[in-house]
């Protein structure tokens, strides 16, 4: 739960906890909502600041994260003279989003959620075009994907004063909006009031306001929209209205297409049963974790968020659901970038198909495969610059696509084996076809193996031999050898991948190891560069946890950055920045993701020796602190302990996860 904020007197009431620094919401007073096509970030004050809209990869609707005036936003809030106090949560064992205001006067309550039915009848659970329709009363509980974002705003105590603006900025605030108010309606009981129509060149958004009844024989709330001011792309709705204890009006943002004047099927019950139909499909979902050990409710919440980061018709996963939110305040670096052992094998048999639909139809003749896929598997993904945006507090520049996307990435190689086996093992059999492909694709790795590349980082400097690269390239012909004996595959190259998998690992032993600095390097070009990519050697055993190469790098890493290690208040940074010429420039902040990488190399390395074990819990209690009051990470922590970049970050989460399961599973084998 959100710790109180407190507004001043005579504030703007649009920004009711007094947090907006020149205009923008610190990056972790967000919540994230979604259903698996798209999602938004919400803040605790009431502002729904960033959504895509119909799906992930569609240009965003609202975005004021990255333009305070230009970007667009859906804001509702108490409107109070009075000292107010927020707090924000989810509902439990959901992804339905809570936010209540707090006054003297009166309690208001904010519930923010996107409808899930329990389950999808099968052609849309399989649409590869998206597109999944609006439904009537008539399709009742039909397991269709309702198409809508619903806000629904409740007085709970005394009386509130309600402040509600829709200012949506179409195609990345780049389209002109036409925007038409309907004739004010009865409010009869639970039935919808006024609607707004906003219309751009590509897409339409309908708004309604559906009015519940509140105690019997009261007025109900009375809400009328007006045009207001927007941003120059179009004008603005707004509405002011009073509701008492029981009342409850609800806003629900729907595709503006078609009949948009039939709007009394939508009523407060229908509303109720979306709702509670919602929080049934994700508490079900949770239900099914296998993990219970001593960071469940830690590790749930990180499953619920990935499975929100989850593209339900390929089974993709997004990255992050935000773009070019950046790195460090005022820099450049603004671009954007398991569940199988925790029982959802469902998730992971989705992103498997998902991989090996890439790995027989995307890869080239010779077998060399793209860095990087869209959400439906296309490799298409340019990099523009939207210059008429300024940026999260003058951030420039805002970026969509990645120009990473045409690097020469060889640690792809490792990571996708690695999962190839895994699923194979724990999941279901790989088929004699994907083999063929996997065959061709090791093939190639043992003819690159020596080249030059620019790793996970996506370096756009000078092009190096990163250990990170050559490690996952071990992993990639490794996981592959494995497989082929699990599973009687023909293997001619036998001897051949054996050669090159142990030729790796002397290579990186001789070349990447500074025995003065008694630690693995970056890469070989730059031999006293330190890099914390290579924390994953154990982790995907390349290197025994406990051998002194690898301990000895461990401590290391955790110095502190001005005493040559990349250690900065506990948290890890990628590399010293100051150091490294990446092409990039500019500062960044403290990783999340190696950071959890750090304290699973100390977890393993703990097995072994107790003292490492003991940082490890020290390290992954402290670093949960860093979580937002939802328990979600971006993808980095600044110098004043800001949450940066793109959030929430499903790398951070993936290895928070991956980290609470293996500390767990030692501390429960250690013998105190």
């Amino acid at each position: 739960m959100a710790p109180a904020r407190r507004a001043s007197v005579g504030q703007d009431s649009l920004d009711p906890t007094g947090l907006r620094t020149s205009g923008y919401m610190p990056i972790e007073h967000y919540g994230l909502i979604g259903n698996m096509h798209t999602a938004a970030l919400c803040a605790s004050d009431g502002a729904l600041d960033f959504m895509c809209w119909p799906n992930f990869d569609s240009p965003s609707v609202f975005c004021r994260m990255l333009d305070k005036d230009k970007g667009g936003c859906f804001s509702i809030s108490s409107s109070t003279n009075q000292l107010l106090t927020t707090k924000q949560q989810y509902l439990p064992s959901s992804n339905v989003l809570q936010t209540t205001f707090l006054s003297e006067d009166g309690a208001m309550r904010l519930t923010d959620f996107f409808p899930r039915p329990k389950h999808l009848t099968p052609l849309e659970a399989l649409d590869k075009e998206h597109r999944i329709e609006n439904v009537s009363a008539s399709d009742g509980e039909a397991g269709q994907l309702r198409k809508w974002l619903v806000r629904r705003v409740e007085c709970v105590r005394g009386h509130v004063d309600v402040d509600v603006k829709c200012l949506p900025a179409f195609n990345y605030a780049r389209d002109q909006h036409a925007i038409r108010i309907s004739a004010e309606h009865d409010h009869r009981d639970g039935e919808a009031g006024q609607h707004v129509v906003f219309r751009s060149k590509q897409l339409s958004l309908e708004l309604l306001a559906i009015v519940g009844s509140g105690n019997e024989g009261e007025e109900v709330p009375k809400v009328l929209f007006e045009e207001a001011k927007g941003s120059g792309l179009g004008s603005a709705c707004t509405a002011q209205f009073r509701m008492i204890e029981g009342q409850q009006v609800s806003f629900v943002l729907r595709d503006g297409e078609g009949e948009v004047e039939d709007t009394t099927h939508i009523t407060t019950a229908l509303l109720d049963r979306v709702q509670q139909q919602t929080r049934n499909y994700w508490s079900g979902w949770i239900q099914q974790c296998q993990y219970h050990g001593r960071w469940q409710e830690t590790v749930q919440r990180s499953l619920l968020i990935l499975k929100m980061l989850t593209f339900e018709p390929t089974g993709a996963i997004v990255a992050a659901p935000t773009f070019s939110l950046p790195e460090a305040f005022g820099g450049g670096r603004n671009w954007d970038y398991s569940f199988l052992r925790m029982g959802f094998k469902q998730e992971a048999e989705a992103y498997m198909h998902f991989i090996e639909q890439r790995l027989q139809h995307s890869k080239a003749a010779d077998g060399a495969l793209p860095i990087m896929f869209t959400l439906s598997g296309g490799t298409d993904i340019p990099e523009v610059e939207l210059t008429h945006l300024s940026g999260y507090r003058d951030s420039a520049p805002v970026r969509i696509g990645n120009g990473a996307a045409f690097h020469k990435q060889l640690d792809i190689y490792g990571e996708l084996m690695d999962g190839m086996y895994l699923y194979n093992k724990y999941g279901k059999p790989i088929g004699y076809d994907t083999w063929l492909a996997i065959r061709q694709m090791i093939d190639f790795v043992c003819t690159v193996w020596q080249d030059q590349d620019m790793s996970i980082w996506e370096v756009r400097g000078e092009i190096q031999n990163f250990l990170y690269s050559k490690i996952q390239m071990w992993v990639a012909i490794d996981r592959a050898l494995r497989l082929a004996d699990k599973r009687c595959f023909p293997l001619p190259q036998r001897a051949h991948w054996l050669q090159t998998r142990d030729a790796i690992m002397e290579e990186v032993m001789d070349k990447g190891y500074n025995k003065e600095m008694r630690c693995f390097v970056q890469s070989y070009e730059h031999h006293d560069m330190i890099d914390s990519a290579v924390l994953i050697a154990p982790l995907v055993f390349f290197i025994a946890p406990n051998d002194p190469r690898f301990t000895s790098t461990l401590e290391r890493i955790m110095l502190p950055l001005d005493k040559g290690g990349l250690t900065s208040a506990g948290m890890v940074h990628r590399y010293n920045t100051t150091l490294s010429n990446d092409g990039v420039g500019g500062g960044e902040g403290a990783f999340s993701m190696c950071t959890f990488w750090l304290v699973e190399a100390l977890t393993r390395a703990g097995a072994y020796d107790h003292k490492y074990l003991e940082q490890a819990v020290t390290l992954f209690e402290s670093t949960l602190g860093f979580g937002n009051h939802l328990t979600m990470f971006s993808e980095e922590i600044g110098k004043s302990g800001e949450q940066l970049g793109n959030t929430p970050q499903a790398f951070s989460h993936l290895a928070l996860v991956s980290a609470a399961f293996n500390l767990d599973r030692v501390m429960k084998g250690v013998k105190r």
